[in-house]
């Protein structure tokens, strides 16, 4: 009979949990960077159900309740994207999005910075920057925290999008 000792330390253990906390963020971030919400809105929807807890937490500075619940939060965010996509496939709005790490302490967070540029055809921009802390169990973000919030350039408004012809019909074509 053999007797072995094996030690495992927790120094290693740290960094593969920090390692794979980041690979994960990477290819988070990665994702809703690729994905194009002047084509479509659903794509950053199934980003969310892949690496998204069902019981996620979202809070933010604002000093609201944190929103509970993989439901709760993907309704909110539909409402936010769904007329983004609007905008962006009918009235001509660019849409640009970018992303920075930040980095962080714990190795099951992750820090990034955000920026979101909305350039109308009239050339006006508004740019909305935040920061995100991100708490990951497994593949699976559990708590996400918005921060840091600013805005330069006001809103945008209906003279920003593309305005449309209007439309004539057989009936608006006949002599009078």
């Amino acid at each position: 009979m053999t007797n072995e000792l094996s030690f495992i330390s927790t120094e290693n253990l740290a960094h593969d949990l920090d390692a794979s906390s980041q690979t994960r963020e990477r290819t988070l971030n990665a994702a809703i960077i690729q994905a194009n919400i002047s084509e479509s809105f659903e794509e950053y929807l199934n980003i969310f159900d892949e690496y998204y807890a069902d019981d996620i937490e979202v809070g933010s500075e604002t000093g609201e309740q944190p929103i509970r619940g993989k439901a709760r939060v993907r309704s909110i965010i539909a409402n936010f994207l769904i007329p983004l996509h609007m905008m962006a496939e009918i009235g001509g709005l660019l849409i640009s999005l970018r992303q920075t790490t930040i980095p962080g302490d714990a190795a099951d967070e992750t820090h990034s910075e955000w920026t979101l540029e909305l350039v109308g055809v009239s050339g006006n921009s508004c740019t909305v920057t935040w920061r995100a802390l991100r708490k990951w169990n497994g593949s699976r973000v559990v708590y996400e925290y918005h921060y840091d919030h600013q805005q330069s350039g006001g809103p945008l408004t209906f003279n920003d999008l593309s305005h449309f012809p209007a439309t004539s019909t057989t009936a608006d074509q006949r002599p009078s």
